[in-house]
């Protein structure tokens, strides 16, 4: 685990957007395609925004989320219409983009399209994870009712999961497929995720899901 310590966040997104964008521009040198896995929520929307108007062959870029709450783009706690508002834009609007919703009734009847999907784009060029105060990465939450399924070495690529912490069914990206990513950068803010990421070190995968992919991680954190 490499980690990085930046005087604020502004520097942070800054810092990390251009890491993002020169590990895709690199990859770009040697292959016809390079993928993007973003977390969903509100603390890389600053990273999403400075991404957005760089400049690179986002035409070349297929981008998804390593995780979606089952609910409409158009609703509130859609992680793609965050996405969408803040990375799919200006320059990065050239993109192809992977929605994780698929309109079925239920996520389980929607993993094996989308794995179908997915499966050209691996392994994935950089992925950038988020963590909870819980220690959860994508939608991989402690006593989940599928997690050590979706944390076998076996996983599927793309599962259905339901937990307690979590108000709305989901669909993730599996163990299996975040860590093979060929650049993995970990995104954290403030003390408590901070002291989150020292006590996921401690434990198990089971017990913190984001301790799976921490060995081969940058951690980008700012007060």
């Amino acid at each position: 685990m490499d980690f990085r310590e930046y005087p604020d966040r502004e520097m942070l997104a800054l810092s990390l957007a251009d890491q993002v964008a020169s590990q895709l521009v690199q990859h770009l040198h040697g292959a016809d395609r390079a993928s993007l896995c973003v977390p969903g929520g509100t603390t890389p929307t600053p990273v999403f925004e400075t991404l957005s108007g760089t400049d690179l062959e986002w035409e070349r870029v297929t981008v998804f989320l390593g995780d979606e709450r089952w609910v409409d783009g158009h609703h509130k706690r859609s992680n793609s219409r965050l996405l969408r508002r803040h990375l799919l834009k200006d320059r990065a609007a050239s993109a192809e983009y992977i929605d994780l919703y698929t309109g079925a009734a239920r996520p389980e009847d929607a993993t094996d399209a989308l794995a179908e999907r997915l499966t050209p784009h691996l392994p994935i060029t950089v992925v950038i994870l988020g963590m909870g105060n819980d220690m959860h990465t994508a939608s991989l939450f402690p006593g989940a009712d599928r997690l050590q399924e979706a944390l076998a070495s076996n996983a599927p690529a793309v599962m259905a999961i339901r937990a307690d912490g979590a108000d709305e069914p989901r669909i993730t990206l599996t163990r299996p497929l975040l860590s093979n990513a060929i650049h993995t950068h970990l995104l954290i803010m403030g003390p408590e995720k901070r002291e989150a990421l020292e006590r996921a070190q401690k434990l198990t995968p089971a017990e913190a899901p984001i301790r799976a992919f921490l060995d081969d991680a940058t951690v980008h954190w700012a007060e």
